[in-house]
């Protein structure tokens, strides 16, 4: 399989829960890591993702707004579904897209197969340890990524966050402005 095809499967991640969320907190394994050593791991795959052939969407559905899970269910197959739709014409120029899953809610991982399944139909399904792909990690960074631009907006960056990205101004300069032009539109 080519690196092009490989990194287009990977385009997509839509889960907000992350390890890069995890290291931003100060939690296992980066609880003795400084704010320095953590930013630098950060940056690194930053810096990895900027140079990757990729483009990305992620899908925020607050739970608050939904009343309920069947409304949020809903509303999270309607918006990928939407998308897909929208863009299916890029989605079959490939001869196979792979949906790369770590199995991570059961609810999602439904609705996932089945949008994919009914919308594309050279499908292949694929559960994964997200530590066993850099493209899977890139993934979990830019659903951070996207999570910390969404607390920016409420000026709600936790202490955590600020040690390591600093301030909403730093965060926009050097991580969003130039990741979000990777965004699939």
């Amino acid at each position: 399989m080519s690196q092009e095809i490989l990194a287009a499967i990977n385009r997509i991640r839509l889960i907000i829960s992350s390890a890069w969320y995890s290291m931003i907190r100060r939690e296992a394994p980066y609880q003795y890591f400084t704010p320095n050593e953590r930013r630098a791991i950060f940056t690194k795959l930053y810096y990895f993702t900027l140079n990757c052939n990729i483009q990305y969407q992620t899908f925020v559905s607050p739970k608050k707004e939904c009343h309920g899970v069947l409304n949020l269910e809903h509303r999270i197959q309607n918006d990928i579904s939407h998308f897909i739709s929208g863009h299916l014409s890029y989605f079959q120029r490939f001869e196979k897209v792979v949906l790369y899953y770590d199995n991570g809610q059961h609810e999602l991982s439904r609705i996932l197969n089945t949008i994919f399944t009914t919308h594309l139909t050279q499908c292949d399904i694929r559960h994964v340890q997200p530590s066993d792909y850099r493209l899977f990690q890139v993934a979990d960074m830019l659903c951070t990524l996207e999570l910390l631009h969404l607390k920016t907006q409420h000026n709600n960056l936790s202490r955590s966050e600020q040690q390591i990205l600093h301030t909403k101004h730093a965060l926009k300069k050097d991580f969003l402005k130039q990741i979000q032009k990777k965004k699939l539109v």
